[in-house]
Protein backbone atom coordinates (compact mmCIF):
# COMPACT_ATOMS: atom_id res chain seq x y z
CA UNK A 1 0.00 0.00 0.00
CA UNK A 2 1.68 3.77 -0.79
CA UNK A 3 2.05 6.22 2.07
CA UNK A 4 -0.75 7.98 0.38
CA UNK A 5 -3.50 5.44 0.08
CA UNK A 6 -2.08 4.31 3.60
CA UNK A 7 -2.67 7.88 5.10
CA UNK A 8 -6.67 8.15 3.53
CA UNK A 9 -7.27 4.51 4.41
CA UNK A 10 -6.96 5.28 8.69
CA UNK A 11 -8.23 9.11 7.77
CA UNK A 12 -11.47 7.06 6.70
CA UNK A 13 -11.08 4.53 9.74
CA UNK A 14 -10.67 7.46 12.15
CA UNK A 15 -13.65 9.06 10.59
CA UNK A 16 -15.53 6.06 10.42
CA UNK A 17 -14.91 5.67 14.59
CA UNK A 18 -15.74 9.21 15.17
CA UNK A 19 -18.69 9.23 12.50
CA UNK A 20 -20.06 5.97 14.45
CA UNK A 21 -19.49 6.67 18.26
CA UNK A 22 -20.47 10.78 18.03
CA UNK A 23 -24.04 9.15 16.33
CA UNK A 24 -24.78 6.53 19.12
CA UNK A 25 -23.71 9.37 21.50
CA UNK A 26 -26.03 11.89 19.60
CA UNK A 27 -29.30 9.40 19.75
CA UNK A 28 -28.28 8.68 23.39
CA UNK A 29 -28.26 12.82 24.48
CA UNK A 30 -31.58 13.16 22.79
CA UNK A 31 -32.98 9.97 24.96
CA UNK A 32 -31.60 11.06 28.14
CA UNK A 33 -32.22 14.60 27.75
CA UNK A 34 -36.10 13.65 27.13
CA UNK A 35 -36.00 11.97 30.22
CA UNK A 36 -33.81 13.90 32.48
CA UNK A 37 -34.42 16.94 33.46
CA UNK A 38 -31.65 20.33 32.19
CA UNK A 39 -30.97 20.40 35.88
CA UNK A 40 -29.61 16.94 36.31
CA UNK A 41 -26.51 17.77 33.79
CA UNK A 42 -25.66 20.54 35.94
CA UNK A 43 -23.58 18.49 38.29
CA UNK A 44 -21.87 16.58 36.15
CA UNK A 45 -20.75 19.73 34.13
CA UNK A 46 -19.33 21.03 37.59
CA UNK A 47 -17.28 17.91 37.93
CA UNK A 48 -16.10 18.07 34.70
CA UNK A 49 -14.80 21.11 35.09
CA UNK A 50 -12.03 19.31 37.13
CA UNK A 51 -11.63 16.21 35.74
CA UNK A 52 -11.02 17.66 32.29
CA UNK A 53 -8.08 19.61 33.65
CA UNK A 54 -7.01 16.53 35.12
CA UNK A 55 -6.86 14.75 31.63
CA UNK A 56 -4.26 17.25 30.66
CA UNK A 57 -1.90 15.84 32.97
CA UNK A 58 -2.89 12.19 32.54
CA UNK A 59 -0.85 13.31 28.57
CA UNK A 60 1.79 15.10 30.21
CA UNK A 61 2.16 16.20 26.27
CA UNK A 62 4.08 12.84 26.40
CA UNK A 63 1.72 11.02 23.90
CA UNK A 64 2.24 13.60 21.67
CA UNK A 65 6.04 13.46 22.24
CA UNK A 66 6.12 9.83 21.41
CA UNK A 67 4.01 10.29 18.52
CA UNK A 68 6.49 13.55 17.07
CA UNK A 69 10.01 11.17 18.14
CA UNK A 70 11.17 10.17 14.72
CA UNK A 71 12.01 6.63 16.29
CA UNK A 72 10.38 5.95 19.09
CA UNK A 73 11.16 2.17 20.78
CA UNK A 74 10.22 0.26 23.40
CA UNK A 75 11.78 1.60 26.35
CA UNK A 76 10.11 5.12 25.02
CA UNK A 77 6.88 3.42 25.45
CA UNK A 78 7.21 1.35 28.89
CA UNK A 79 8.72 4.57 30.36
CA UNK A 80 6.08 6.86 29.05
CA UNK A 81 3.31 4.35 30.41
CA UNK A 82 4.42 3.37 33.84
CA UNK A 83 5.26 7.24 34.39
CA UNK A 84 1.39 7.61 32.95
CA UNK A 85 -0.23 5.12 35.26
CA UNK A 86 1.52 6.08 38.49
CA UNK A 87 0.92 9.94 38.00
CA UNK A 88 -3.08 9.18 37.21
CA UNK A 89 -2.90 6.61 40.46
CA UNK A 90 -1.89 10.16 42.19
CA UNK A 91 -4.17 12.44 41.18
CA UNK A 92 -6.67 10.18 41.53
CA UNK A 93 -6.03 10.03 45.67
CA UNK A 94 -5.79 13.80 45.87
CA UNK A 95 -9.04 14.33 43.85
CA UNK A 96 -10.74 11.76 46.00
CA UNK A 97 -9.51 13.84 49.44
CA UNK A 98 -10.24 16.92 48.23
CA UNK A 99 -13.73 15.99 46.87
CA UNK A 100 -15.72 16.95 49.72
CA UNK A 101 -14.06 20.62 49.13
CA UNK A 102 -14.75 20.87 45.59
CA UNK A 103 -18.25 20.25 46.84
CA UNK A 104 -18.14 23.00 49.48
CA UNK A 105 -17.24 25.46 46.61
CA UNK A 106 -20.37 24.93 44.70
CA UNK A 107 -22.51 24.43 47.91
CA UNK A 108 -23.47 21.20 46.54
CA UNK A 109 -23.03 18.32 49.05
CA UNK A 110 -24.34 15.56 46.79
CA UNK A 111 -21.39 16.74 44.77
CA UNK A 112 -18.66 14.52 46.63
CA UNK A 113 -19.49 10.86 45.83
CA UNK A 114 -20.14 12.01 42.33
CA UNK A 115 -16.45 13.49 41.71
CA UNK A 116 -15.20 10.18 43.71
CA UNK A 117 -16.70 8.08 41.41
CA UNK A 118 -16.66 10.14 37.91
CA UNK A 119 -12.69 11.01 38.69
CA UNK A 120 -11.76 7.42 37.90
CA UNK A 121 -11.90 8.26 34.75
CA UNK A 122 -8.72 9.56 35.33
CA UNK A 123 -6.92 6.43 35.72
CA UNK A 124 -8.26 4.72 33.44
CA UNK A 125 -7.30 7.14 31.06
CA UNK A 126 -3.69 7.13 32.03
CA UNK A 127 -3.68 3.16 31.18
CA UNK A 128 -5.16 3.70 27.79
CA UNK A 129 -2.85 7.22 27.01
CA UNK A 130 0.36 5.06 25.18
CA UNK A 131 -1.60 2.28 23.64
CA UNK A 132 -3.52 5.49 22.08
CA UNK A 133 -0.06 7.06 21.07
CA UNK A 134 1.41 3.52 19.93
CA UNK A 135 -1.75 3.26 17.70
CA UNK A 136 -1.65 6.93 16.06
CA UNK A 137 2.55 6.51 16.33
CA UNK A 138 2.10 3.36 13.67
CA UNK A 139 -1.26 4.09 11.77
CA UNK A 140 -3.15 1.34 12.81
CA UNK A 141 -6.37 3.77 13.13
CA UNK A 142 -8.78 0.38 12.78
CA UNK A 143 -7.96 -0.37 16.47
CA UNK A 144 -9.91 2.63 17.72
CA UNK A 145 -12.50 1.63 15.38
CA UNK A 146 -13.96 -1.22 17.12
CA UNK A 147 -12.59 0.41 21.00
CA UNK A 148 -14.41 3.85 20.45
CA UNK A 149 -17.47 1.80 18.93
CA UNK A 150 -17.68 -0.96 21.94
CA UNK A 151 -17.33 1.45 24.59
CA UNK A 152 -19.46 4.14 23.42
CA UNK A 153 -22.57 1.10 22.47
CA UNK A 154 -22.07 -0.35 26.27
CA UNK A 155 -22.33 2.94 27.87
CA UNK A 156 -25.28 3.86 25.90
CA UNK A 157 -27.24 0.71 27.19
CA UNK A 158 -25.96 1.72 30.85
CA UNK A 159 -27.11 4.94 30.93
CA UNK A 160 -30.59 4.55 29.13
CA UNK A 161 -31.27 1.85 31.50
CA UNK A 162 -30.20 3.88 34.74
CA UNK A 163 -32.46 6.54 33.43
CA UNK A 164 -35.35 4.73 32.65
CA UNK A 165 -35.04 3.16 36.06
CA UNK A 166 -35.11 6.33 37.71
CA UNK A 167 -30.88 6.33 38.88
CA UNK A 168 -31.20 10.39 37.75
CA UNK A 169 -27.68 12.22 37.55
CA UNK A 170 -26.17 8.35 38.61
CA UNK A 171 -26.73 7.14 34.60
CA UNK A 172 -25.19 10.17 33.56
CA UNK A 173 -21.95 9.07 35.78
CA UNK A 174 -22.11 5.61 34.55
CA UNK A 175 -22.20 5.91 31.02
CA UNK A 176 -19.11 8.40 31.31
CA UNK A 177 -16.81 5.83 33.44
CA UNK A 178 -18.63 2.71 31.78
CA UNK A 179 -17.37 4.32 27.84
CA UNK A 180 -14.06 5.45 28.91
CA UNK A 181 -13.48 1.98 30.99
CA UNK A 182 -14.96 -0.46 28.11
CA UNK A 183 -12.89 1.20 25.18
CA UNK A 184 -9.63 0.86 27.19
CA UNK A 185 -10.31 -2.70 27.58
CA UNK A 186 -11.02 -3.31 24.02
CA UNK A 187 -7.66 -1.43 23.12
CA UNK A 188 -5.68 -3.17 25.33
CA UNK A 189 -6.83 -6.69 23.94
CA UNK A 190 -6.84 -5.61 20.43
CA UNK A 191 -3.37 -4.06 20.13
CA UNK A 192 -0.11 -5.65 20.04
CA UNK A 193 1.64 -3.64 21.97
CA UNK A 194 2.40 -4.66 26.03
CA UNK A 195 4.76 -2.54 28.54
CA UNK A 196 7.97 -3.93 28.84
CA UNK A 197 9.60 -4.38 31.99
CA UNK A 198 12.00 -1.39 31.62
CA UNK A 199 11.87 1.87 32.58
CA UNK A 200 14.52 4.94 31.70
CA UNK A 201 14.57 8.33 33.35
CA UNK A 202 17.17 9.49 30.44
CA UNK A 203 14.69 8.62 27.79
CA UNK A 204 11.53 9.94 29.64
CA UNK A 205 13.50 13.22 30.26
CA UNK A 206 14.10 13.67 26.57
CA UNK A 207 10.33 13.49 25.83
CA UNK A 208 9.50 15.61 28.57
CA UNK A 209 11.72 18.28 26.96
CA UNK A 210 9.31 18.37 24.17
CA UNK A 211 6.19 17.33 25.94
CA UNK A 212 6.21 19.96 29.26
CA UNK A 213 5.55 22.79 26.23
CA UNK A 214 2.70 21.27 25.22
CA UNK A 215 1.31 20.11 28.66
CA UNK A 216 1.89 23.45 29.47
CA UNK A 217 -0.24 25.21 26.51
CA UNK A 218 -2.63 22.64 26.99
CA UNK A 219 -3.48 23.25 30.63
CA UNK A 220 -3.80 26.81 29.69
CA UNK A 221 -6.45 26.30 27.29
CA UNK A 222 -8.63 23.34 29.11
CA UNK A 223 -8.35 25.98 32.45
CA UNK A 224 -9.47 28.42 30.04
CA UNK A 225 -12.53 26.27 28.64
CA UNK A 226 -13.32 25.17 31.66
CA UNK A 227 -13.84 28.62 33.39
CA UNK A 228 -17.16 29.42 31.30
CA UNK A 229 -19.09 26.34 33.40
CA UNK A 230 -17.17 27.41 36.45
CA UNK A 231 -18.14 30.77 36.58
CA UNK A 232 -21.57 30.11 34.74
CA UNK A 233 -21.86 27.67 37.77
CA UNK A 234 -21.73 29.94 40.59
CA UNK A 235 -23.06 33.30 39.31
CA UNK A 236 -25.93 31.80 37.81
CA UNK A 237 -28.67 29.18 37.48
CA UNK A 238 -28.11 25.21 37.11
CA UNK A 239 -30.36 25.70 33.91
CA UNK A 240 -28.16 28.24 32.22
CA UNK A 241 -25.20 26.54 32.54
CA UNK A 242 -27.10 22.80 31.02
CA UNK A 243 -28.43 25.61 28.13
CA UNK A 244 -24.82 26.59 27.76
CA UNK A 245 -23.52 23.31 27.61
CA UNK A 246 -25.79 21.55 25.53
CA UNK A 247 -25.24 24.55 22.89
CA UNK A 248 -22.06 23.69 22.83
CA UNK A 249 -22.23 19.88 23.10
CA UNK A 250 -24.17 19.59 19.56
CA UNK A 251 -22.05 21.55 17.02
CA UNK A 252 -19.00 19.69 19.28
CA UNK A 253 -20.41 16.68 18.20
CA UNK A 254 -20.04 17.29 14.17
CA UNK A 255 -16.66 19.11 14.93
CA UNK A 256 -15.20 15.76 16.52
CA UNK A 257 -16.17 13.78 13.59
CA UNK A 258 -14.29 15.63 11.12
CA UNK A 259 -11.86 17.78 12.49
CA UNK A 260 -10.45 15.01 15.41
CA UNK A 261 -10.17 12.18 12.69
CA UNK A 262 -7.86 14.76 10.73
CA UNK A 263 -6.24 15.87 13.41
CA UNK A 264 -5.31 12.56 14.83
CA UNK A 265 -3.83 11.64 11.56
CA UNK A 266 -2.13 14.52 10.56
CA UNK A 267 0.18 15.05 13.20
CA UNK A 268 2.11 11.68 13.14
CA UNK A 269 2.36 11.87 9.26
CA UNK A 270 3.31 15.92 8.82
CA UNK A 271 5.93 14.51 11.83
CA UNK A 272 7.55 11.99 9.27
CA UNK A 273 8.29 14.79 7.36
CA UNK A 274 9.06 17.33 9.57
CA UNK A 275 12.49 17.43 7.63
CA UNK A 276 10.86 18.32 4.21
CA UNK A 277 8.81 22.28 4.60
CA UNK A 278 7.54 21.94 1.67
CA UNK A 279 5.68 18.29 2.30
CA UNK A 280 4.44 20.11 5.45
CA UNK A 281 3.12 22.69 4.17
CA UNK A 282 0.98 21.27 1.30
CA UNK A 283 -0.22 18.32 3.86
CA UNK A 284 -1.28 22.08 6.10
CA UNK A 285 -2.50 23.58 3.21
CA UNK A 286 -4.98 20.38 2.06
CA UNK A 287 -5.90 19.72 5.56
CA UNK A 288 -7.30 23.25 5.69
CA UNK A 289 -9.17 23.31 2.28
CA UNK A 290 -10.66 19.88 2.55
CA UNK A 291 -12.14 20.18 6.13
CA UNK A 292 -13.15 23.69 5.59
CA UNK A 293 -15.02 22.18 2.60
CA UNK A 294 -16.60 19.69 5.14
CA UNK A 295 -16.95 21.52 8.48
CA UNK A 296 -18.55 25.18 7.30
CA UNK A 297 -22.00 23.72 5.39
CA UNK A 298 -21.96 21.36 8.61
CA UNK A 299 -21.60 24.28 10.85
CA UNK A 300 -24.18 26.91 9.10
CA UNK A 301 -26.67 24.22 7.84
CA UNK A 302 -27.11 22.96 11.93
CA UNK A 303 -26.85 26.89 12.64
CA UNK A 304 -30.13 27.33 10.44
CA UNK A 305 -31.77 24.51 11.70
CA UNK A 306 -31.17 24.38 14.95
CA UNK A 307 -34.68 25.65 16.40
CA UNK A 308 -37.03 22.93 14.51
CA UNK A 309 -34.41 20.47 15.16
CA UNK A 310 -33.60 20.73 19.05
CA UNK A 311 -37.80 21.50 19.07
CA UNK A 312 -38.47 18.08 17.68
CA UNK A 313 -35.52 16.29 19.28
CA UNK A 314 -35.43 17.66 22.74
CA UNK A 315 -38.62 19.10 23.28
CA UNK A 316 -39.56 22.21 24.15
CA UNK A 317 -37.76 22.78 27.67
CA UNK A 318 -34.38 22.65 25.33
CA UNK A 319 -35.56 25.68 22.91
CA UNK A 320 -33.10 27.78 25.39
CA UNK A 321 -30.35 26.10 24.18
CA UNK A 322 -30.74 27.41 20.70
CA UNK A 323 -28.46 30.98 20.63
CA UNK A 324 -25.73 29.33 22.16
CA UNK A 325 -25.62 26.55 19.77
CA UNK A 326 -25.90 28.96 16.48
CA UNK A 327 -22.88 30.83 18.79
CA UNK A 328 -21.36 27.88 18.71
CA UNK A 329 -22.13 26.24 15.54
CA UNK A 330 -19.72 29.96 14.44
CA UNK A 331 -16.95 29.24 16.57
CA UNK A 332 -16.21 25.60 15.41
CA UNK A 333 -16.74 26.45 11.91
CA UNK A 334 -12.77 27.78 12.62
CA UNK A 335 -11.47 24.75 13.91
CA UNK A 336 -10.08 23.57 10.54
CA UNK A 337 -8.01 26.89 10.43
CA UNK A 338 -6.85 26.11 14.23
CA UNK A 339 -6.17 22.28 13.89
CA UNK A 340 -3.83 22.73 10.48
CA UNK A 341 -2.13 25.38 11.60
CA UNK A 342 -1.20 23.69 15.42
CA UNK A 343 -0.35 20.94 14.02
CA UNK A 344 2.01 22.22 11.61
CA UNK A 345 4.17 23.73 14.41
CA UNK A 346 3.95 20.51 16.79
CA UNK A 347 4.96 18.24 13.39
CA UNK A 348 7.83 20.55 13.19
CA UNK A 349 9.32 20.13 16.50
CA UNK A 350 8.03 23.92 17.64
CA UNK A 351 6.19 23.14 20.72
CA UNK A 352 8.24 26.00 22.18
CA UNK A 353 6.63 27.96 19.65
CA UNK A 354 3.46 26.31 20.36
CA UNK A 355 3.45 27.48 24.21
CA UNK A 356 4.18 31.12 23.13
CA UNK A 357 0.92 30.68 21.19
CA UNK A 358 -1.39 29.83 23.97
CA UNK A 359 0.30 32.23 26.75
CA UNK A 360 -1.32 35.00 24.23
CA UNK A 361 -4.21 33.77 23.00
CA UNK A 362 -5.05 33.23 26.65
CA UNK A 363 -4.30 36.65 27.63
CA UNK A 364 -6.39 37.90 25.50
CA UNK A 365 -9.25 35.56 25.82
CA UNK A 366 -9.43 35.83 29.86
CA UNK A 367 -9.37 39.11 29.39
CA UNK A 368 -12.40 39.25 26.82
CA UNK A 369 -14.35 36.61 29.29
CA UNK A 370 -13.90 38.70 32.39
CA UNK A 371 -15.11 41.40 30.28
CA UNK A 372 -18.29 39.96 29.59
CA UNK A 373 -18.96 37.52 32.36
CA UNK A 374 -20.70 40.43 34.31
CA UNK A 375 -23.17 40.48 31.10
CA UNK A 376 -24.80 37.68 31.07
CA UNK A 377 -23.98 33.86 29.65
CA UNK A 378 -24.97 34.48 26.07
CA UNK A 379 -22.43 37.64 26.39
CA UNK A 380 -19.97 35.64 27.53
CA UNK A 381 -20.74 33.14 24.53
CA UNK A 382 -20.48 36.26 22.28
CA UNK A 383 -16.32 36.73 23.61
CA UNK A 384 -15.94 33.23 22.72
CA UNK A 385 -16.62 33.69 19.30
CA UNK A 386 -14.73 37.17 19.62
CA UNK A 387 -11.73 35.15 21.22
CA UNK A 388 -12.26 32.16 18.28
CA UNK A 389 -11.76 34.74 15.51
CA UNK A 390 -8.71 36.02 17.06
CA UNK A 391 -7.29 32.92 18.16
CA UNK A 392 -7.34 31.93 14.04
CA UNK A 393 -5.52 34.56 13.23
CA UNK A 394 -2.75 34.48 16.08
CA UNK A 395 -2.54 30.49 15.56
CA UNK A 396 -1.70 30.97 11.35
CA UNK A 397 0.85 33.62 12.10
CA UNK A 398 3.86 31.89 12.85
CA UNK A 399 3.55 29.31 9.56
CA UNK A 400 4.14 32.55 7.66
CA UNK A 401 7.54 32.00 8.40
CA UNK A 402 7.74 28.22 9.35
CA UNK A 403 5.84 26.94 6.44
CA UNK A 404 5.69 30.17 3.99
CA UNK A 405 1.91 30.09 4.20
CA UNK A 406 0.74 33.18 4.98
CA UNK A 407 -2.65 33.88 6.89
CA UNK A 408 -4.01 35.69 3.27
CA UNK A 409 -3.32 32.30 1.38
CA UNK A 410 -4.78 30.53 4.26
CA UNK A 411 -8.15 32.70 3.95
CA UNK A 412 -8.06 32.83 0.26
CA UNK A 413 -8.30 28.69 -0.18
CA UNK A 414 -11.30 28.52 2.67
CA UNK A 415 -12.94 31.21 1.01
CA UNK A 416 -15.28 29.08 -1.51
CA UNK A 417 -16.19 26.90 0.69
CA UNK A 418 -17.07 30.37 3.77
CA UNK A 419 -19.27 31.87 0.21
CA UNK A 420 -21.02 28.56 -0.68
CA UNK A 421 -22.26 27.71 3.37
CA UNK A 422 -23.20 30.96 3.47
CA UNK A 423 -25.14 30.89 -0.07
CA UNK A 424 -26.70 27.62 1.06
CA UNK A 425 -27.59 28.81 4.49
CA UNK A 426 -29.41 31.40 3.19
CA UNK A 427 -31.29 29.56 0.76
CA UNK A 428 -32.41 26.96 3.86
CA UNK A 429 -33.70 29.72 5.76
CA UNK A 430 -36.60 30.50 3.51
CA UNK A 431 -38.12 27.18 4.03
CA UNK A 432 -38.35 28.38 7.74
CA UNK A 433 -40.67 31.55 6.14
CA UNK A 434 -43.51 28.85 5.10
CA UNK A 435 -44.60 28.32 8.12
CA UNK A 436 -44.70 24.39 8.15
CA UNK A 437 -44.21 21.79 11.33
CA UNK A 438 -40.85 21.32 12.80
CA UNK A 439 -40.57 17.48 10.89
CA UNK A 440 -41.62 19.07 7.69
CA UNK A 441 -39.77 21.95 7.66
CA UNK A 442 -36.60 19.76 8.53
CA UNK A 443 -37.40 17.42 5.82
CA UNK A 444 -37.47 19.88 3.59
CA UNK A 445 -34.26 21.70 4.61
CA UNK A 446 -31.59 19.03 4.77
CA UNK A 447 -31.92 17.57 1.84
CA UNK A 448 -32.34 21.16 -0.22
CA UNK A 449 -29.18 22.14 1.77
CA UNK A 450 -27.33 19.32 0.42
CA UNK A 451 -28.07 19.48 -2.60
CA UNK A 452 -26.90 23.31 -3.16
CA UNK A 453 -23.96 22.68 -1.70
CA UNK A 454 -22.96 19.76 -3.52
CA UNK A 455 -24.32 21.24 -6.96
CA UNK A 456 -22.72 24.32 -6.38
CA UNK A 457 -19.07 23.04 -5.92
CA UNK A 458 -19.65 20.80 -9.08
CA UNK A 459 -20.63 23.42 -11.21
CA UNK A 460 -18.01 25.37 -9.68
CA UNK A 461 -15.64 22.00 -9.96
CA UNK A 462 -14.23 23.48 -6.58
CA UNK A 463 -10.80 21.84 -5.78
CA UNK A 464 -11.77 20.48 -2.53
CA UNK A 465 -14.69 18.96 -3.68
CA UNK A 466 -12.77 17.03 -6.79
CA UNK A 467 -10.32 16.24 -4.59
CA UNK A 468 -13.38 14.37 -1.91
CA UNK A 469 -14.16 12.61 -5.22
CA UNK A 470 -11.06 11.32 -6.01
CA UNK A 471 -10.73 9.86 -2.31
CA UNK A 472 -13.68 8.02 -2.84
CA UNK A 473 -13.46 6.38 -5.91
CA UNK A 474 -10.10 5.00 -4.69
CA UNK A 475 -12.34 2.93 -2.36
CA UNK A 476 -14.89 2.04 -4.46
CA UNK A 477 -15.77 -1.44 -6.11
CA UNK A 478 -13.46 -2.31 -9.10
CA UNK A 479 -10.01 -0.74 -7.34
CA UNK A 480 -6.95 -2.70 -6.86
CA UNK A 481 -7.18 -4.59 -3.93
CA UNK A 482 -4.30 -3.20 -2.51
CA UNK A 483 -6.00 0.26 -2.48
CA UNK A 484 -8.88 -0.62 -0.58
CA UNK A 485 -6.85 -2.57 2.15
Amino acid sequence: MDNKTKVVSNLIWRFFERCGAQLVSFAVSIVLARILEPSLYAPISKVTVITAILMVFVDSGMANALIQKKDPDDLDFSSVFFFNVCFCLLLYILLFLFAPLIAAFYKSPELTPIVRVLGLTVVVAGVKNVQQAYVSKTLQFKRFFFATLGGTLFSAVLGITMALRGFGVWALVAQQLSNVTVNTVILWFTVGWRPKRMFSFPRLKGLLSYGWKLLSASLLDTVYLQLYPLIIGVRYADADLAFFERGRNWPNLVVENINYSIDSVLLPVMSGQQDHRHQVREMTRRAIKTSSYIMMPLMAGLAVCAEPLVRLLMTEKWVPAVPFLQVFCAIYALYPLHTANLNAIKAMGRSDVFLKLEVIKKVLETLILLFTMRFGVFAMALGQLCSGVAAQLINAWPNRKLLDYAYLQQLKDIGPAVLLSLGMAAVVFLIRLLGLGDFLTLLLQIPLGVLVYVALSALLKLDSFQYILSIVRRFLPGQSKEVRE
